[in-house]
């Protein structure tokens, strides 16, 4: 059975928060080479998320476009991260 949009984003939002550190310490983050700033990437996702899961909760029921947008989003500043040595992968 596949799963329903709305279960595929609470998954891929579960997905990105345990793969993305979003509670290291400042100094860590802007340490070192710098891809982009990691900081405002880490601000900027942690809000996507939160704007989704929020919206799931008011009823909104997101489209497969909504669950690849946020994914190829989340991809690219796990990337940006990686880069600039935030984490490790």
């Amino acid at each position: 059975m596949k799963a329903d949009t709305t279960t595929a984003m609470h998954q891929l939002i579960e997905e990105v928060r345990n793969t993305i550190p979003f509670d290291i310490p400042e100094e860590v983050i802007c340490s070192g080479i710098c891809h982009g700033c990691s900081k405002k990437l880490l601000e900027f996702l942690d809000t996507e998320l939160e704007d989704w899961a929020s919206r799931i909760t008011s009823g909104e029921t997101p489209n497969l476009g909504d669950i690849q947008k946020l994914g190829k989003q989340s991809q690219k500043i796990y990337n940006a991260l990686k880069k600039s040595g935030v984490v490790e992968g």
